[in-house]
């Protein structure tokens, strides 16, 4: 998760939402993303989705069972969405999204047992560290806003 974190701060450092997503599988890192939705201009760049994309392309699958998924922020539907298509195994995650979060917060698409996959969640880990994270960026974004208006 630490990994994740380090991640996170890859992207407040490229002035994007500061969420980091790190794939292992048997203990190895196949995959890391970060967010990008700025830099590529696209709304699907979320770190998890990144992180799942190349992990898929390193292993020559998009069946990616018996790993985990390290993120720093609860994923939204998208990614709730795609964590599960990809067979997922595990995800961790740091702090909750009240906003967006589809993994227990707003929604729970990970407990829906209609759903042919299901995915173990754990959720809390660097919590704090994560959450304070993302509470500094958007506090510099809204200072920066009102110097410049």
């Amino acid at each position: 998760m630490q990994m994740a974190v380090n991640v996170a701060h890859e992207a407040y450092r490229a002035k994007e939402v500061p969420v980091g997503a790190v794939l292992v599988k048997e203990g190895e890192v196949i995959a890391t993303g970060l967010n990008q939705r700025e830099g590529l201009h696209d709304p699907t760049a979320h770190a998890e989705l990144l992180a799942i994309r190349t992990a898929a392309a390193a292993l020559r699958s998009w069946r990616l069972t018996d790993t985990t998924l390290y993120v720093t922020l609860e994923p939204c539907a998208m990614c709730a969405g795609a964590i599960i298509q990809s067979r997922i195994t595990r995800l961790v995650f740091g702090t909750k999204d009240p906003k967006a979060g589809a993994c227990g917060s707003i929604c729970d698409l990970t407990a829906e047992p209609r759903f042919n996959h299901h995915v173990m969640v754990q959720s809390g880990i660097l919590a704090e560290d994560c959450r304070n994270l993302l509470q500094q960026f958007f506090q510099q974004l809204r200072e920066a806003q009102l110097v410049s208006s």
